[in-house]
């Protein structure tokens, strides 16, 4: 199979593939003429598969999306905007959890629908990581509070911007405000090296906050354990990311 294929006996010609191809890669060379790709086009195709997905008529394909790929947006579900304003406005962080487990099938759904998030030409650089276990999570803000002592102890100037010794303190006390007690974290990680992890990382933890929403599960960034998941050795260690990727977010 070719990079996009077009099936003529469906294709009514009307250049919507070309008009929203992001590269501009697809063309119409003459009035009548079917879709086909510029000279070099599949070099400088990102594999969005816009084309597959904006046919009205479903007679594009392309090497890595089939029109099967693509099932039709029903409208009727579409919010207004003042369902989307009160949708928004609805979100909330949660930092008190309950003790039962979210089932596994429930965190994979909200992972798949992050997963839709946009990133710069497509590169899809992020990976999760998913610490299920309410013991390994509860370890792993212990971690979290070691790095906060070290600073503190160093009088680092981050310590007291951070006022970690309350933070401490409260741990030391019982309460659990790394991950206010969650029953589980979910990591957003990538290459390091990835100038467009950062952006895609959150855009992606946003669209996972808000996919929780309607699941019934309540969320929170843990900006604490991602400032130590890429400062401190213990936790590195422990959350075993790949040795060439950061957490951006968790």
């Amino acid at each position: 199979m070719t990079l996009i294929s077009v099936d003529q006996e469906k294709c009514n010609r009307d250049g919507i593939c070309a008009d929203i191809c992001p590269a501009k890669i697809i063309e119409i060379k003459n009035a009548g003429a079917y879709p086909t790709l510029l000279k070099d086009g599949e070099q400088a195709c990102i594999r969005c598969g816009h084309c597959v997905a904006v046919c009205p008529q479903g007679a594009m394909s392309h090497q890595t999306m089939g029109v099967e790929d693509c099932p039709v947006v029903q409208d009727d579900l579409l919010l207004n905007a003042e369902q989307m304003e009160q949708f928004l406005r609805y979100r909330r962080s949660i930092r008190a959890y309950k003790k039962r487990a979210v089932d596994k099938k429930t965190l994979t759904r909200i992972i798949d629908i992050a997963r839709y998030a946009p990133t710069a030409r497509n590169l899809q650089p992020v990976r999760w990581q998913v610490i299920y276990n309410r013991e390994d999570v509860h370890d792993l803000a212990g971690l979290v509070v070691d790095w906060m002592r070290d600073l503190i102890i160093s009088q680092s100037p981050l310590a007291a911007a951070m006022h970690l010794d309350k933070i401490v303190a409260a741990w030391e006390d019982g309460k659990d405000r790394v991950c206010r007690n969650a029953p589980h974290l979910v990591v957003a990680h990538a290459h390091k090296e990835d100038r467009t992890a950062t952006v895609a990382c959150t855009i992606a933890l946003s669209y996972f906050e808000l996919a929780a929403v309607p699941l019934g599960v309540g969320a929170c960034w843990a900006g604490y354990f991602n400032a130590a998941a890429n400062l401190w050795p213990p936790l590195q260690k422990a959350l075993a990311l790949p040795n060439d990727h950061a957490a951006f977010g968790a």
